[in-house]
């Protein structure tokens, strides 16, 4: 197997993410690496479409990534496998799985300071998983604000400390270069190329000695040598330096600050060679996730492409040849290298790659593969709350079965989808993060699979219940030539308290209802009990049948039944029934100072709060607790979003039943007179 080795130990294909919000250019990022590499011989554009990556219509279209983006490329002799993932919240959970086997991430921020808390939800995951991770602030060519303010800002969102490895050469208010710190050396953007060296302008050096010391002393506090070398006033060699940048990046202590551009390739080789020296290899992700041996992690399913079904996988252990068993009862089919929407055929992978494989019809998303267990384990993926639903069916009803296949795969591919049939609407739900995703998810249907669908709002889970009881009678007698139909029963209607369900009781004495024929009766109570008079399941509901008669030729299991339900029905019409809708408990995750907003946007819903205080994880951040109905949820993501620069999230749960009255109330109930019973 051939791989690049550093010493002793294998480096093999290093993975890096490229990971940060939406708009901050990753794309751009990854086509630039590419291209300063040399793997490809033509720079793409984001607005022009052009580019290796998003390359589906949907990223076209929207002009922005919709799933992740795979590449690679060889940069003086290490190679590198790139995972580029989106920075959309709705499309975010895609990257989710391919981030846990990354070596190392690049979160890509932008240089305003008021956008660096952006930055923060990436980084709390990326501590979270222990991913060493470095931070390149893209479109420095364009930046109004100061670094030093950029880094200031996003200190206080960083677990590690961040250490920038590089200073600024300014021209006329634009910057034209930056200082190396580490190598005390100036550099010149050279558009399209290699920046050229110059000498540290003059005006600089103090500033570059003070960051460069500033710089030291974080290093120091992993290092006690280094420590002392500066308590007493000496300057550290070189390669001292470089050795502890390396190892303390590696290990997650720091986090290293560059900048650059990618549109305009600024800074980019220099992110490349820091990359070769400081990215782990696989053995460092191999230890994370817990695996030993020869394997694969496997981060996305793929259908659709021409090849057929894929499982997109990180090469663990020593690589991968075609034909390798993965588990006692599955075998690797061809592998392939993915270059953006481009595949080539390979006969083995190296340690480390990043590769599709054919015919693993077992693997799904999230699992390991290793030489050490029989059969794969699965990674728990911590997934985005899903807070949109769209209801939905095939326009030709003759595509029902197509749909459901088409369903199936798009939510193989896509964790963060989940759809059912909802068993008292007879709906089929499609949920997702947000509108977006779900939009997106529709149009992929369309394009992939054919299938048209006509979507609409969920129909909200509203119940009914009784406020008094009452005792009614059900008979239920059919004469037509033969054997009749004969059942007769009476029973007391109650109420229960709220929550208690439904009970079912019988108290017979005499035989005036056989005993075999009372479970029809319950049936038959629980028939009507499915539409109550306002045009809802009932519930919170006592049936005790008391007494009843039947026919020793016409009584039959379908009489009582019929009898029951008839019982039923009459006797909910009496007991002054009301209409009960589902209450969610909300938890609202509020960046800092946001807090009251988001408890204004719950109360405007005929929320009610709970609770509003600091963020039990994140102490910066707050947290509102409430109670909100369910038909208030449509829309309270981007209504949430659109407050906290797209930060805010929530997740909810089904808490209780509560009574509707009122106007809403008599319009829930119309409208459900006009649906077929």
């Amino acid at each position: 197997m051939a791989s690049t080795t550093e010493g002793a130990k294998t480096i093999g294909v290093r993975a890096i993410a490229l990971v940060g919000p939406a708009g901050s250019g990753k794309t751009s990022l990854s086509e630039t690496m590419l291209y300063a590499a040399g793997a490809i011989n033509r720079l793409g554009s984001v607005e022009a479409g052009t580019t290796i990556g998003d390359s589906s219509p949907e990223a076209r279209a929207r002009r922005g990534s919709t799933e992740i983006n795979l590449s690679r490329f060889e940069y003086l002799g290490d190679k590198f496998a790139i995972i580029d993932t989106p920075g959309s919240v709705g499309f975010a959970a895609d990257g989710y799985a391919a981030l846990g086997s990354a070596d190392m991430a690049i979160v890509v921020v932008d240089p305003e300071p008021e956008r660096a808390a952006l930055a923060e939800p990436i980084l709390r995951r990326l501590e979270t998983l222990q991913i060493p991770h470095a931070v390149f602030v893209n479109k420095i060519d364009a930046a109004r604000g100061r670094i030093r303010d950029l880094l200031a800002a996003m200190q206080p969102i960083s677990g590690p400390p961040l250490v920038a490895r590089q200073i600024p050469i300014r021209e006329c208010e634009k910057i034209t270069g930056f200082i190396d710190i580490a190598l005390e050396r100036a550099h010149r953007y050279v558009p399209g190329k290699e920046s050229e060296r110059i000498d540290i302008p003059a005006d600089l050096a103090v500033r570059e000695a003070n960051e460069r010391f500033h710089m030291l002393e974080t290093l120091a506090d992993h290092d006690d040598a280094l420590l002392e070398t500066l308590l007493m006033d000496e300057q550290p060699n070189l390669e001292r330096v470089l050795q502890d940048l390396t190892e303390e990046a590696r290990a997650g202590w720091v986090v290293p600050v560059m900048f650059g551009s990618a549109l305009n390739g600024f800074g980019i080789h220099r992110l490349l060679k820091m990359l070769r020296h400081e990215a782990p290899s696989v053995q460092q992700a191999a230890e994370r996730m817990g695996t030993k041996g020869d394997g694969v992690h496997v981060f996305k399913v793929a259908n659709g492409g021409a090849v057929g079904r894929l499982a997109l996988a990180r090469v663990l252990g020593s690589g991968l040849n075609e034909g390798a068993e993965l588990s006692a009862d599955m075998r690797a089919g061809a592998l392939f290298a993915v270059q953006g929407d481009k595949t080539n055929k390979l006969q083995a992978a190296d340690a480390g790659d990043i590769v599709a494989i054919a015919k693993a019809d077992a693997a799904r998303c999230g699992m390991i593969f290793s030489s050490t267990c029989d059969a794969g384990s699965a990674e728990l993926i911590d997934m985005p709350p899903r807070n949109a639903t769209v209801a939905l069916r095939a326009r030709n009803r003759q595509d029902d079965v197509k749909l459901s296949t088409a369903l199936h795969k798009l939510v193989e591919e896509d964790p963060a989808l989940e759809w059912t049939q909802d068993k008292t609407s007879h709906e089929t739900l499609l949920r997702g993060v947000n509108d977006e995703h779900l939009n997106v998810t529709l149009q992929r249907l369309k394009r992939r699979y054919g299938v048209e669908v006509v979507t609409h709002a969920p129909r909200v889970a509203y119940r009914e219940s009784i406020r008094k009881g009452v005792t009614q009678r059900g008979r239920h007698k059919k004469q037509s030539g033969g054997h009749g139909q004969y059942g007769d029963v009476v029973i007391e209607v109650r109420p229960l308290p709220r929550g208690s369900g439904f009970v079912f009781e019988e108290k017979i004495s005499g035989g005036v209802v056989p005993k075999q024929w009372i479970p029809a009766v319950e049936a038959g109570v629980r028939d009507a009990m499915e539409r109550g008079p306002l045009g809802f399941p009932v519930v919170d509901v006592a049936v005790t049948l008391i007494d009843g008669s039947y026919h020793s030729v016409d009584s039959s299991e379908l009489a009582f039944r019929l009898a029951g339900k008839l019982a039923m029905s009459e006797a909910l019409a009496q007991c002054q029934p009301y209409l009960l809708e589902p209450v969610v408990h909300v938890a609202i995750a509020a960046p800092p100072g946001t807090g009251s907003k988001m408890g204004s946007v719950v109360s405007s819903r005929r929320g009610q709060i709970l609770n509003l205080g600091t963020h039990p994880d994140w102490q910066r951040w707050e947290m509102v607790e409430a109670h909100l109905p369910v038909s208030s949820l449509n829309g309270l993501d981007a209504e949430l979003r659109s407050l906290s620069q797209g930060l805010a999230t929530f997740t909810s749960k089904f808490d209780h039943l509560s009574e509707l009255s009122g106007k809403l109330a008599d319009e829930v109930v119309k409208q459900a007179t006009l649906e077929p019973a």
